[in-house]
């Protein structure tokens, strides 16, 4: 019983020094706009990505204010290869590969806001869902496959593979329960994912997460349930 327990708590602290671990009912707290504080998360898939669904909730106060990244994730090929970006008097642009489309919304209400954002290489066609409600389907990037090695980052705006960053372009407030699959979810299944559903993430998994925060980044409990 002492040996198994010895080997519990030697996985435990392992697993705490590389950054994985249950983030269920926290979330990243950014507390201020900087040029050097980011989380960088590591994915589980390390396929290249022909779809994909990623969701995430923020809580900020910004969204009249300036724009600001929600979601970076860069190649060595392409800094922009997923890019989840608040546009102040635009809206949201969701960007694959470059390339990047606009879903018209003036403003972010200061609450916690929950985002869900999917694409297909076989169709082009983008699916972006807001607290639960879609927003009308858009086509980008037919054919194209996202790339392998990725540099996820929260916080801030990859200009190149994992780093040049804008302070102006830094998010400031709270992200949380960041999920991502590699294929495009149903509505059914975004529906379940908003209410607080898992449905067994497998590139990046806000329970079994793997992360580096760097600058000040703090791990609070979660302001929604």
């Amino acid at each position: 019983m002492e040996k198994l327990l010895w080997c519990f708590l030697i996985m435990i602290s392992f697993s705490q020094a590389f950054g994985h671990e249950d983030m269920s009912k926290r979330a990243f707290v950014f507390p201020k706009e900087s040029d050097t504080s980011y989380v960088s998360l590591t994915a589980e898939s390390k396929k290249p990505l022909n779809a994909f669904t990623v969701c995430l909730h923020i809580f900020t106060a910004l969204s009249t204010s300036r724009s600001f990244s929600i979601f970076s994730y860069a190649t060595k090929k392409n800094s922009n290869d997923i890019l989840i970006f608040w546009n102040k008097d635009k809206g949201y642009t969701f960007g694959v590969g470059g390339p990047e489309v606009q879903f018209k919304v003036l403003e972010i209400p200061e609450a916690p806001t929950h985002i869900c954002a999917s694409w297909e290489s076989a169709t082009g066609i983008v699916e972006f869902w807001v607290d639960g409600k879609p927003k009308v389907r858009k086509s980008l990037q037919k054919a194209y496959t996202v790339g392998t090695d990725a540099s996820i980052i929260l916080g801030q705006e990859q200009d190149s593979y994992g780093g040049n960053f804008d302070a102006k372009q830094s998010f400031v407030g709270d992200i949380g329960d960041v999920n991502m699959w590699d294929f495009v979810l149903s509505p059914e299944q975004i529906n379940t994912v908003y209410v607080g559903g898992t449905l067994s993430p497998n590139v990046l998994n806000w329970q079994a997460l793997r992360y580096k925060a760097l600058g000040d980044v703090f791990i609070k409990s979660q302001l929604w349930s």
